[in-house]
């Protein structure tokens, strides 16, 4: 007898891990839209057909946390937005419209309360969010060699996986990191307007065995106001030109 209690206990929280979840998929006019392809990143396990029913609707179960959803249907523009799952017994229902092709898209507002924030957009898999440089000052740091040319001298940067940060949005990195996320970039925007671009896939180290850092120490201090106090650092790169100085907004965007 004095076993049932825990066994019931733990059945309980087993059936509250993952939540219904129902995405209803309408046009602009209220209209359910059948048979529209779904697709939710982090990925429902164990995965199940990703298509809407007759009324429009799909059903799921997901842990709780923050997915981006992707849409598409004959006749309409493809849909990105941002949901999240939160622990709840009732059936959590998440609302999708499928615009014409003149839909413009959502208008993003930068979070930065400090020009030394590092603003990182990653829609629809996160909403806009701002890191101050304590904050990553406080987190994983690795550390690489560069070489600068115009000293001809190996320079050693210490910094955070800019794919950790961009995990921490949960832009489709590791396993999810395949099919339409290939056609996913990263613009790295300085404070004076420099930028660079590099491919989602060379951020990620399953994908790549180059370092790719948000950079806040140079050989041992921090960096000097000509540039940072945040460095995008890149190696492998013969030419040093994607490393970024004064590093302030990383934008998650597609080709497709």
């Amino acid at each position: 007898m004095p076993l049932v209690l825990p066994l019931a206990v733990f059945s309980i929280a087993a059936l509250c891990a993952q939540q219904p979840v129902v995405i209803t998929i309408s046009d602009p006019l209220g209209a359910p839209v059948p048979g529209a392809q779904i697709r939710v990143v982090p990925a429902p396990d164990p995965e199940v057909k990703m298509d809407t029913d007759g009324k429009g609707q799909l059903a799921l179960k997901l842990k709780p946390g923050g997915y981006a959803l992707f849409g598409r249907a004959q006749g309409f523009r493809r849909l990105e937005m941002h949901f999240d799952v939160q622990d709840q017994m009732a059936p959590i229902v998440v609302k999708g419209v499928l615009q014409v092709a003149t839909y413009s898209g959502p208008t993003v507002v930068s979070p930065a309360s400090s020009k030394d924030d590092l603003v990182v957009l990653a829609y629809p898999y996160h909403q806009p969010a701002a890191f101050s440089t304590t904050e990553i000052k406080a987190m994983a740091h690795t550390s690489v060699i560069v070489h600068n040319p115009h000293a001809n001298a190996d320079e050693t940067y210490s910094g955070v996986r800019l794919a950790d940060l961009l995990t921490k949005l949960g832009a489709p990195l590791g396993k999810e990191l395949r099919g339409e996320a290939l056609a996913l970039y990263v613009v790295a925007k300085a404070l004076d307007g420099y930028a660079a671009v590099l491919s989602l896939a060379e951020i990620d180290p399953e994908f790549h065995s180059g370092e790719v850092i948000v950079a806040d120490a140079m050989n041992d201090k921090p960096l000097d106001p000509h540039s940072g106090p945040l460095k995008l650092v890149v190696t492998e790169d013969k030419r040093p030109a994607r490393c970024v100085r004064n590093l302030n907004e990383i934008d998650v965007a597609s080709a497709r």
